[in-house]
């Protein structure tokens, strides 16, 4: 079943009736609330809302973006994603980057360090391939997490990071979740009491699950919520195949949670929409997560039609 249009619906809806109208440095005004969740299990479908249609290629292309390092504009502009082009434009950059945004943070954090000597060393970071060792090597930890929020670097960023952290969460899946995973994507198997792990194992069905909550200061909800949503779902996928797990929950703690007012009526329109059944399916290929690459198809989405809304920047 698709509850997740309707928990988006709903947080619209909650938008209208409880926010504050709030200026913001866009100049463009907000009604804003604050601390919101929204939670979706990957198990029911892969989250891209029908309530209107998504631009899936300009998700995968930023999120690959992120995974490679890059913060330069013209990988954007040549894969024809256009939504950092005014972020930059604004910066006024001439190096043709962003400046040290979430891909920088996420694949070459810089820190210095001072030896015995008090000599001063710079250290460079890859945190996603730290991540990715320490869910192979030490899944129960509690410090699987990977941040942007660099404050050293801040003032040089074209913008700070709006979702500016994410933590994962393992655990092992009992006997019937583990057949049930395999049911759900083979011929069904008979009665489990006729099976043990060892036979989910020759199977290949893997033993863990793994989660994803996300930490967002800002949250633009008609136009970046639904990309950030989507694209956390993509990261998921792709660490729970390189660590062989199966992808869980992906979960959005949201701090300062608006609609631009230039954005009222889109949202009204898209509350008016009765979602659909069901949510589409992935399918994933040729998933290299350590070098920004995949191929992925969706499958089975149907949705409402675009509401095309202004992005402030």
């Amino acid at each position: 079943m698709n509850t997740l249009d309707t928990q988006y619906q709903d947080l619209l809806q909650d938008i209208l009736e409880n926010g504050v109208e709030k200026g913001d440095r866009t100049g463009t005004g907000t009604i804003s609330t604050f601390g919101r969740q929204i939670r979706h299990n990957l198990n029911d479908g892969f989250p891209l809302l029908t309530t209107k249609k998504m631009a899936i290629k300009s998700i995968m292309t930023e999120l690959k973006w992120f995974l490679k390092g890059r913060t330069d504009i013209q990988y954007l502009r040549d894969n024809g994603c256009k939504i950092w082009d005014g972020d930059f434009e604004k910066a006024g950059k001439i190096d043709g980057t962003l400046g040290p945004i979430y891909g920088k943070q996420w694949r070459e954090w810089v820190t210095i360090y001072r030896d015995s000597e008090n000599r001063e060393n710079y250290k460079w970071i890859d945190q996603i391939q730290n991540l990715i060792n320490d869910l192979k090597t030490n899944p129960d930890s509690r410090r699987l997490m990977v941040s942007a929020w660099n404050v050293g670097d801040l003032e040089y960023m074209s913008l700070p990071p709006c979702h500016y952290g994410f933590q994962l969460y393992t655990r092992l899946l009992d006997l019937d979740e583990r057949i049930a995973y395999y049911n759900s994507n083979n011929p069904i198997l008979g009665k489990s009491s006729d099976y043990y792990h060892e036979h989910m194992d020759d199977l290949g069905v893997p033993r863990r699950v793994v989660s994803l909550m996300w930490n967002q200061r800002s949250v633009d909800t008609f136009l970046g919520l639904p990309f950030n949503i989507a694209s956390y779902a993509m990261l998921l996928h792709l660490i729970a195949k390189e660590v062989d797990m199966i992808p869980g929950e992906i979960i959005g703690n949201l701090g300062d949670t608006h609609l631009y007012k230039n954005h009222i009526e889109q949202a009204e329109e898209q509350i008016s929409r009765e979602p659909k059944p069901h949510l589409p399916k992935l399918k994933l290929n040729n998933v290299n997560i350590l070098n920004g690459e995949f191929d992925y198809e969706i499958l089975h989405y149907h949705s409402h039609p675009t509401i095309k809304a202004p992005l402030s920047n």
